[in-house]
């Protein structure tokens, strides 16, 4: 890459997001393990990281305000390119969350790889969490342990997450049904 493309990159960029808005992702990058460029719109309520040891990896990414990511020991969160996390957004990750690239998750969405306590055992239960590319999280979404989303789809507001959803499909509900193909509508 020649200097006058980084250049054009850098301006194309700053067009879209402030300068400061990059300064806050660049402070923030600084509890990834792994990252490409991080922009923070919003900063009151700042975007948390708690993290007991696993490892939290993002690409060139946007998170809103009030974002909180908490990962495990063994846990390992992966976020893919352009994808953004919007306001208040939970993922609690204990083994292992996948979010694929260009993912739009709205407001209060939570995400969970676990129960974070035994249920019916004497042991907690975790089982990976798997959002695929260009999927779509409607506002206050639960997404709970093992779930697959797949590439394309659409999940509506409010639903409760129990199990996989089909690529391109559409699905809402406590628990989430589906609805129609992405195609359809």
């Amino acid at each position: 890459m020649n200097d006058h493309s980084i250049i054009t990159q850098i301006r194309r960029r700053l067009k879209k997001h402030s300068l400061t808005e990059h300064i806050r992702g660049l402070w923030f990058s600084r509890k990834f393990t792994r990252h490409g460029i991080l922009v923070i719109t919003e900063s009151r309520p700042f975007p948390r990281v708690i993290n007991k040891g696993g490892e939290l990896i993002a690409e060139n990414c946007q998170f809103y305000a009030g974002v909180r990511f908490e990962i495990g020991e063994q846990g390992t969160l992966s976020i893919g390119n352009g994808t953004y996390i919007n306001r208040n957004t939970l993922i609690i990750c204990e083994e292992e969350v996948t979010i694929g690239r260009d993912c739009k998750i709205s407001w209060d969405v939570m995400i969970m790889d676990s129960d974070l306590h035994p249920l019916n055992s004497k042991t907690v239960v975790n089982k990976p969490v798997h959002i695929h590319d260009k999927a779509w999280l409607g506002c206050g979404c639960i997404i709970l342990k093992g779930v697959h989303i797949g590439e394309g789809s659409i999940v509506a507001a409010g639903s409760v997450v129990t199990k996989d959803v089909p690529p391109f499909t559409i699905y809402g509900g406590n628990p989430a049904k589906y609805i129609t193909d992405v195609k359809s509508v």
